[in-house]
């Protein structure tokens, strides 16, 4: 096995901190969405909970936007310029998620240092992080001082589609957060993508040494 630095310390604080953050605001979002229904805590405490999360998770986004922007780890984001050759490689992904993994076939996507992040990867984070998850914030604080932001709010249609888009996004980041951890489970053992996480170590499997080939002098016997 060989082992590489995948995960420095800033990237594995934001990762952990957005996981129990991000469980804490489905719970809580639940609560405050179906008050009475679900009657674990208060509808006051799941309001105080979700807004006090939220600024934590804000504050933790730009932990990773200025990490990642300030340091030569922003090429794991850099996409492939040939449109061509990058939807080759997502759909080599997604067959090996869809049928290859099921037959023993090998990943096509080796992780490095500079690349840990497969074709079909790059996208879909580019899309959450950069899309999905900042107009969640947004809403949100919409929602968190409608009287401050009233002009904002009317400005999009009012207070009802507001929080349409937050819950509608808000279902979108719940099925990425399961196929996320049903993803981490497919290293070469169930945890050793989220042991990586914890340790910043990736274990890689190398690569079989080619064969050398045959000389094509002749031999004395």
């Amino acid at each position: 096995m060989q082992r590489l630095y995948i995960h420095p310390i800033p990237v594995r604080i934001w990762h952990w901190t957005n996981a129990v953050g991000f469980v804490l605001m489905i719970l809580s979002g639940m609560q405050i969405r179906y008050v009475g229904l679900i009657d674990v805590v208060s509808f006051r405490a799941a309001v105080t909970v979700h807004n006090f999360v939220g600024f934590v998770l804000i504050a933790n986004f730009f932990v990773w936007f200025f990490f990642y922007i300030f340091s030569d780890r922003i090429r794991a984001y850099h996409s492939e310029l040939n449109p061509r050759k990058h939807f080759i490689g997502s759909f080599r992904q997604i067959y090996y998620y869809a049928f290859g993994i099921f037959k023993g076939e090998p990943n096509p996507f080796q992780v490095s240092i500079y690349r840990k992040f497969n074709p079909l990867q790059s996208m879909i984070y580019q899309i959450i992080m950069m899309l999905l998850v900042p107009v969640q914030f947004y809403t949100g604080i919409l929602m968190w001082d409608v009287k401050r932001f009233s002009a904002q709010v009317n400005f999009f249609g009012g207070v009802r589609v507001i929080d349409t888009v937050h819950v509608l996004i808000f279902i979108a980041l719940v099925f990425y957060l399961l196929v996320h951890v049903y993803l981490g489970t497919l290293g070469h053992t169930r945890t050793a993508h989220f042991k990586a996480m914890m340790t910043g170590y990736e274990d890689m499997e190398e690569e079989p040494a080619a064969e050398p080939k045959p000389s094509s002098g002749t031999h004395s016997t």
